[in-house]
């Protein structure tokens, strides 16, 4: 087996056997069947969800088919033989309990560095055990770092080649969520992908049951969301097996020098050929 380097990055048989290894070796650790790890995650997301509602979103943690949905980008960038022509520098927004934090170490090769930045200190304290304890966190423990700040907080200009989010964005104020997709925007590479989710139909399932006032917020959030949808999006994915549905969206996000996206392009074009 050759050396696990970031010059002679392994390939997806020889990073099996290389986690198998490290698997046996490593002592102390938690191994939970996939089904009894998702319901521990269940209990320890719930809980938390009681206490911070507005900052979890979610009664339950991603599932494994979510998960997989949200990590697609950088699988599809390893190709067939599982290997990346580059380290990649991956930002995990609102890891929460590590359910997606799991799948993105599962495409990580050596020389790629992984940031998980959560607000939530319970849920930093929770990453950090399973970093301790469980093998596929352990493996990779040198390779990420558990961030206990708000996203807007991390300095920097196009430093992600992908932005993983798990913020709730229905929940937060207008501003707030302008403010969160400027910081992906100032976060990310040219070029770079930022994958996110909502729950299908969240706003529209949402605004018989509430006041005006939460109506008009649901109403301005669709507003700022949808715009980001028409200039950047590339790809969705609707994920039926997950509590909620969900829908899964990658976005380009640009430097206004560079256009608006494909969307921005296409329409100025048209615009033109009209006049």
């Amino acid at each position: 087996m050759r050396s696990q380097s970031a010059d002679f990055p392994l390939l997806a048989s020889e990073k099996t056997i290389c986690y198998q290894s490290h698997r046996n070796s490593f002592l102390g650790v938690v191994d939970e069947a996939p089904g009894m790890r998702y319901w521990i995650e269940c209990g320890n997301f719930f809980r938390e969800t009681r206490r911070h509602f507005s900052d979890t979103g979610a009664l339950l943690p991603s599932s494994r088919f979510l998960a997989r949905a949200l990590v697609s980008e950088l699988r599809k960038l390893r190709g067939a033989n599982g290997v990346s022509p580059t380290p990649c520098r991956i930002l995990e927004v609102g890891p929460g309990t590590g359910s997606v934090t799991r799948e993105i170490l599962y495409q990580m090769q050596p020389g790629d560095r992984l940031d998980a930045v959560e607000l939530n200190g319970r849920f930093v304290a929770l990453l950090k055990r399973r970093f301790a304890k469980e093998w596929l966190f352990h493996f990779h423990r040198e390779q990420v770092n558990v961030i206990h700040s708000a996203v807007q907080d991390l300095p920097g200009e196009a430093v992600y080649d992908f932005i993983v989010s798990g913020l709730p964005l229905n929940n937060f104020p207008v501003a707030q969520v302008r403010e969160i997709f400027g910081v992906y925007k100032r976060l990310l590479k040219p070029g770079g992908t930022l994958t996110y989710y909502e729950y299908v139909l969240i706003r529209q399932l949402k605004t018989p049951f509430v006041n005006r006032r939460e109506r008009r917020r649901l109403y301005r959030v669709g507003r700022v969301v949808g715009e980001y949808i028409r200039d950047y999006q590339v790809r969705r994915q609707k994920v039926l097996i997950n509590m909620p549905p969900a829908i899964v969206r990658h976005l380009h996000l640009k430097p206004e020098t560079e256009g608006k996206g494909r969307k921005m392009e296409q329409r100025k074009i048209l615009a033109g050929a009209a006049g």
